[in-house]
């Protein structure tokens, strides 16, 4: 009985555990961005879609999206976004900065090539 109990308490510490380590970060991700010389930084990879998916950043600094590729050959390997009129290839390896400016407060969304993986970028102050 007591063996029971106990492996019910672990068993349910595990599952709650685990939920709320999968729920964590839902809103955006912090941890892609940095700032460096006051310049901030965001960086994602982009391979059979875009990582992080949601990025939380600082507006009103200028801001450089930092893009990883490794091995990518899909349509992610091409980037736009196009409220800044950007629509630019990717390399099948390597690093790729894209200039965004100085970001004001709002949402900024991109996609892949064909429009079938997304991205969006929200500038809080």
């Amino acid at each position: 009985m007591k063996f029971t109990i106990i492996s019910s308490i672990i068993g349910l510490s595990l599952i709650i555990g685990a939920v709320i380590i999968s729920n964590n970060n839902t809103d955006g991700s912090l941890d892609n961005v940095s700032i460096i010389d006051g310049k901030q930084i965001i960086t994602m990879t982009a391979r059979g879609g875009y990582s992080p998916r949601r990025s939380i950043a600082k507006a009103k600094i200028p801001t450089l999206l930092r893009i990883q590729t490794k091995g990518t050959f899909d349509c992610s390997s091409i980037i736009r976004i196009p409220d800044l009129n950007i629509y630019q290839n990717l390399p099948s390896s390597g690093n790729t900065e894209i200039d965004l400016g100085i970001p004001q407060i709002g949402l900024l969304r991109g996609s892949c090539g064909m429009g079938m993986y997304f991205f969006e970028i929200n500038f809080q102050s």
